[in-house]
């Protein structure tokens, strides 16, 4: 090839690359800001917490959204929903429900999958129990927790959470 011929193949090809990333950009979403973020969280805690009151159960919600393809970073919200511990007893050392409800999330974020179901064994700081739900949203993932009942009524909590968030995300 001609040196001329490969200079003006070398300018079109970085001229297409730099056209395709500015087209990339047009059409990428626009991160969530934190102001809308917030509303949606308070509208999913809310509607978390009159699920847990439907149910009967008492403990701590949370919501998570991480903008892009991994999570490297989240936005969070929580809400304790009617107590965030259970005391110890003479037969029970006691739990903390906002430190097993961020257990939960923080399986979800490695594993992308609902907490409890990973395909690996718990990791330090993981309890492996169910309760949480993870989800691909719009421009990111969607981490909806609650822990403080029975694994099924801490999905069913978590399932009101995802679907209101899910719908907007």
């Amino acid at each position: 090839m001609k040196p001329r011929l490969f200079a003006i193949g070398v300018v079109l090809a970085i001229s297409f690359a730099a056209g395709a990333r500015q087209i990339h950009a047009a059409n990428a979403p626009k991160p969530l800001s934190a102001k809308k973020f917030d509303a949606l969280a308070e509208s999913a805690l809310n509607a978390m917490k009159k699920r847990a009151a439907e149910l009967n159960v008492h403990g701590v919600a949370m919501v998570a959204y991480a903008q892009g393809d991994s999570i490297q970073g989240w936005s969070s919200k929580m809400a304790v929903v009617g107590r965030m511990t259970d005391l110890p007893t003479a037969t029970n050392k006691g739990n903390n429900m906002l430190g097993i409800v961020y257990s939960k999330a923080a399986e979800m974020a490695d594993t992308l999958e609902n907490s409890g179901t990973a395909k690996r064994p718990p990791m330090t700081g993981e309890f492996g129990w169910q309760g949480g739900l993870v989800a691909r949203g719009k421009t990111g993932h969607i981490i909806v927790a609650f822990s403080g009942g029975k694994s099924e009524d801490d999905v069913e909590v978590s399932r009101t959470g995802l679907a209101l968030l899910k719908a907007a995300l």
